[in-house]
């Protein structure tokens, strides 16, 4: 498989199976970060473990009510917070880089849903 990106307003992320050490990459239009194989896996992982979250708070919470969530892997910490409809994502990597990315709440339903589909042939 060759090289994907997908990108679209304020995100985007990609795959490399060729590249030797960083075969993942998330950004925005400003900003991108390598991943490594295993903190991409991680990143789509939590990433879709938090939407989970989100999407099930919304029962519990009052339509006014913001929310944060955290999730965390040895490689990454993650936290998206807002309502259950409409919420940030933010970004940490543990690694030696210690990178820290940001996407607004515009942006992080067409993120997640690039993030589902990037790794799957």
């Amino acid at each position: 498989m060759d090289r994907l990106i997908k990108s679209g307003s304020g995100w985007r992320i990609g795959w490399n199976p060729q590249a030797e050490e960083y075969k993942g990459l998330v950004g925005s239009e400003d900003w991108a970060i390598e991943l490594t194989e295993a903190e991409l896996n991680d990143f789509c992982r939590l990433f879709g473990q938090l939407a989970e979250t989100m999407t099930q708070m919304a029962e519990e919470l009052m339509e006014s009510e913001r929310i944060a969530c955290e999730a965390e892997s040895e490689l990454l910490w993650m936290e998206v917070e807002g309502y259950p409809h409409a919420y940030s994502l933010r970004l940490i990597v543990n690694g030696g880089r210690r990178c820290e990315g940001y996407w607004s709440e515009e942006v992080v339903g067409d993120l997640l849903q690039a993030a589902q589909m990037l790794k799957v042939f």
